[in-house]
């Protein structure tokens, strides 16, 4: 048993995380029991700071289904999550150490099982951190997976994944998963609102990607979004807006082997590009 640690991009650090733990699938127990007081704090504090930014900000479906992550004084247990998450639409949570192996990744999302960092960043790392931990993937992700049109773009997304594995194709739909599930912007109501997790779990780049007049903000087109690059380490300069769920859902519907094809022989756009 375990796996290599992963890394994506350049660091100079080694990734967190114990990968001594993981299973073929990089799956491992959440051990709820050795988070310390200070860890649940964290979550506390960094649940009540991002909570009381999203009205007005946020999605309203996102808002709706925040609560059903139950209590927000403490880290939830995976298990009790998945009680409520599996009766709302078939998913669950599995636990990994941290960052995983796009393959091991798109296969979960493919079985409905949504793969949460099972360790809370360091009280020094309150308003920024390099990697994704449980309160990002929690808070972030989990709520929306209580809706079921979105649900299923995401297992549909993790279905695509495998494939484009197979067709040398990640990169490109990678760009997907990045301006829609975690920078994704959504207009409600004739308003602009936020749903991807890396915005919602943001201090910062909540406000910044509803109200700032600087990025640039697109309808959401799957060969733009798939040849546009993006930033890790800044606020977002460009953001793809959906008018709805469904939307989403029906742009994925098609085969995208066509498209990748097509989008080899083309140049591709800068983060800031108009």
């Amino acid at each position: 048993m375990g796996q290599p640690p992963v890394v994506y991009g350049q660091s100079e650090r080694p990734p967190r995380g114990d990968y001594s733990r993981a299973q073929d699938d990089y799956t491992c127990a959440q051990n709820w029991a050795a988070y310390t007081a200070a860890d649940h704090d964290t979550y506390h504090r960094l649940y009540q700071r991002q909570s009381a930014q999203l009205p007005g900000l946020a999605s309203e479906a996102f808002i709706a289904a925040l609560p059903s992550l139950g209590a927000r004084e403490r880290i939830p247990r995976f298990d009790d999550v998945n009680e409520g998450l599996y009766k709302a639409t078939g998913w669950e949570l599995v636990a990994v150490p941290g960052l995983i192996p796009e393959v091991p990744f798109f296969q979960l999302l493919a079985n409905r099982k949504f793969p949460v960092t099972d360790w809370i960043r360091k009280p020094e790392e309150f308003d920024y951190i390099v990697e994704p931990d449980v309160f990002h993937d929690l808070f972030g992700h989990v709520p929306l997976l209580f809706n079921p049109v979105f649900a299923d773009y995401v297992q549909r997304y993790g279905e695509g994944g495998l494939k484009a594995a197979r067709l040398g194709a990640c990169e490109m739909l990678s760009r997907l998963y990045w301006y829609t599930i975690e920078f994704g912007l959504i207009r409600e109501s004739g308003a602009l609102r936020a749903y991807g997790a890396g915005i919602l779990s943001s201090a910062g780049e909540l406000p910044y990607s509803v109200q700032s007049p600087e990025p640039r903000r697109l309808p959401l087109e799957l060969a733009r979004t798939m040849r546009t690059r993006y930033k890790i380490d800044t606020y977002q300069q460009t953001y793809f807006v959906i008018n709805s769920f469904q939307q989403l859902f029906d742009l994925t519907e098609g085969d995208f082997t066509p498209l990748y094809e097509e989008l080899r022989g083309l140049p591709e756009f800068a983060a800031d590009a108009d």
